[in-house]
């Protein structure tokens, strides 16, 4: 698990430092809080940096007493028209979970699709993202849930 998330971290650092930004997206990188979950319960880090043109990449881990989440999507953003500061995105990520009880393990592989608003403050450096992003779990136990919302403030480092 000490792989993963130093994994993680690396390709953070490459494509933070690898990557230019384009004009349709609001920043180029920005890094923050999240909280994942229709109750608010998951709360993780998370980085986003912009890719080519409209594209961006967002990582985000979550840590719990017995668990992690690890995951990157992909993200399609445009700007709203009349709306500054307001971008609209669609685009789809992978997650990994990972849990640890009294003599128990899981590890879960999915999908998360997703669509939300992302605004960022034109005075300050900071965005703030409200999005729906259901998850489609792949393995053990296969199955789907419809109800994942994240919330999210970011500092926009550039």
């Amino acid at each position: 698990m000490k792989k993963v998330f130093l994994s993680l971290i690396a390709v953070g650092a490459l494509t933070f430092g690898a990557n230019e930004a384009k004009a349709q997206t609001p920043f180029k990188s920005a890094l923050g809080i999240v909280f994942d979950g229709n109750d608010g319960a998951n709360v993780g880090i998370q980085y986003k940096t912009a890719l080519n043109g409209p594209q961006a990449l967002q990582l985000q881990a979550a840590f719990g007493d017995h668990w992690v989440t690890l995951g990157g999507d992909w993200q399609y953003e445009r700007p709203i028209n009349g709306a500054d500061g307001l971008h609209w995105y669609a685009g789809v990520g992978a997650q990994v979970n990972i849990w640890t009880g009294k003599g128990d393990s899981d590890t879960g592989f999915g999908l998360r699709p997703q669509i939300g608003l992302e605004y960022k403050i034109p005075t300050i450096p900071f965005a703030m993202h409200l999005d729906y992003k259901p998850y489609l779990r792949l393995n053990n136990d296969a199955h789907f849930h419809g109800d994942g919302f994240t919330f999210g403030i970011k500092y926009v480092l550039r």
